[in-house]
Parts: structure tokens; sequence; C-alpha cells
């Protein structure tokens, strides 16, 4: 790992896979890292130049004051792409991650050849939703916010689940301010008209047992994408990748294989 200096915020990185490879960058979800994808980097075809990063706020990166911009934060994916001389890579994104892939393809198509949208949506919520979030993690902090959230992350059995305790304690490790400037950016976000303008390849994958973006609210987002690919896991939430980790890799390898990138 690495921490990257832009102007204005220095983001702790990972690359891994061979210099010149077909790329890949992965974007994790709000209240996680860039650990998240262990799993299934692991698992990916060698070939492939894998990047990802802790967004603003998250991880080892820095964690300005909030409230943060959705635009800051596709702006920060465009630096890191750019740090990295990485051009025409697919885009993974997770719930947060999901809506800064949108945003990056719509603005730098020239950057972008193809999209996961992993349990994510157009539009999330709405304001008044995450502005009651924000100011419970405010006065109560994430260790209490963090039962309400395995619930809607996992589904009612969420204490059964294998990978709970990691992502919980991702969540209880992220600092307050920057889940709230995150989630300051998730609120002001509604893609709708751009993300329906998009053509390029996308894969848009749903968990049945997820509550933060139920699969209806996935499929919708889906269908404003022409030629978009759909999959829908069962027995998973909103973290496949942490929950059926190899069947998660195998799907996004054959994605890759199929639109011809690896």
């Amino acid at each position: 790992m690495a921490l990257v200096y832009l102007d204005d915020v220095r983001l702790n990185a990972e690359v891994s896979g061979p210099v010149g490879g077909p790329g890949v960058l992965l974007l994790h979800a709000l209240g996680t890292n860039l650990t998240i994808w262990d799993e299934v980097v692991a698992l990916l075809p060698p070939s492939l130049r894998v990047l990802r990063y802790d967004q603003r706020g998250h991880g080892r990166s820095d964690v300005p004051a909030a409230p943060y911009s959705m635009g800051g934060l596709i702006r920060d994916a465009e630096r890191m792409l750019t740090h990295f001389g990485m051009k025409e890579v697919v885009v993974v994104g997770l719930s947060l991650g999901g809506l800064v892939a949108q945003g990056l393809a719509v603005k730098r198509l020239d950057l972008v050849r193809g999209m996961v949208l992993s349990n994510t949506a157009a539009k999330i919520g709405s304001a008044e939703m995450w502005q009651a979030r924000i100011d419970t993690v405010r006065a109560q902090g994430l260790a209490d916010y963090a039962d309400g959230a395995m619930e809607r992350m996992f589904g009612r059995r969420w204490r059964e689940v294998a990978g709970m305790s990691r992502v919980r304690a991702m969540l209880e490790a992220t600092a307050a301010e920057g889940w709230c400037g995150c989630a300051a950016a998730i609120a002001g976000t509604d893609f709708y008209t751009p993300t329906a303008g998009l053509t390029l390849p996308t894969l848009v994958i749903a968990g049945i047992n997820d509550g933060t973006t139920p699969p209806d609210l996935v499929r919708e987002t889906a269908d404003l994408i022409l030629g978009s690919r759909w999959h829908l896991f069962r027995g998973a939430g909103h973290l496949p990748m942490v929950e059926k980790p190899q069947d998660y890799a195998d799907l996004l390898a054959g994605f890759l294989r199929d639109i011809g990138h690896v």
C-alpha cells in the first residue's frame, strides 16, 4: 500500500498485476475500505492491473472536514487513474463506489471502458434519510450505528454471516467525519438522467438480502443502461464479494472475458 499525494488530499492505494495489463478500478462502499476487495482480488486473472484505494475519509486516506461532494469523489478517481497511468479501465463500484463509477463514466469515457455496478443505484435514499443518519452518527458514533447497518447490509440473520465481524470492524474504524462527508455526497446525488445516457458495457449486481440497495432499486438502475447485464446473488446481501467471493470473482472475470478485456 502507498499514499498518493494529490493536490488537496492523500489517498491510500494498492495496485497489483503487471504494468500495462488491462486495468480494473475497484471502488468500495461507505464505511468500508479497500480491503473489502481482498478475497476477490486474489481470485481474479493475474494478467489484470488492479487499482483500489481508500476513498477520502476512509481507511488510511486523509479525512478532510465534511461534507464532501460527489464531484470531488469522482475527481479523486480521475486523478488516481491518471497517477497510475491507467485508462480504458473497467470500473467496479460498490454502493457509494457505484455512484462514483457512474459519474466517472459520464464525465470521462476516455478512461472507462466498462462498468460493474454492484449493490448500487442511480440514486440511493433521500436527502432527509441521509441527514438523519449523519445526525445519528455525529451524536452517537459509528459503533452505536453499526447494528442497524449490519442488518441492512446482511439481512435479518446478519449475526450469522461469516464476514460480518470484519465488515463491522471496518465500519467502526472509519472516521465519523469521513463517513459523514461521504454520506453527504450520496445524499446530494441523483444520476438517473446522466446514467440513462450511458451505453458502455455494464454488469449490474444485486443481493437478495440487501436492505441498503434492495434488488428492485438496483434493477431499476440496470434498466436505465441500454444492453446492461443483470445478476442477482441468492444467499447474499449488500456485500456479495464478502459473502460469496469465489462466485463474485467468477462473475466478474466472466464479464471481463465477454467484453474482451482479458
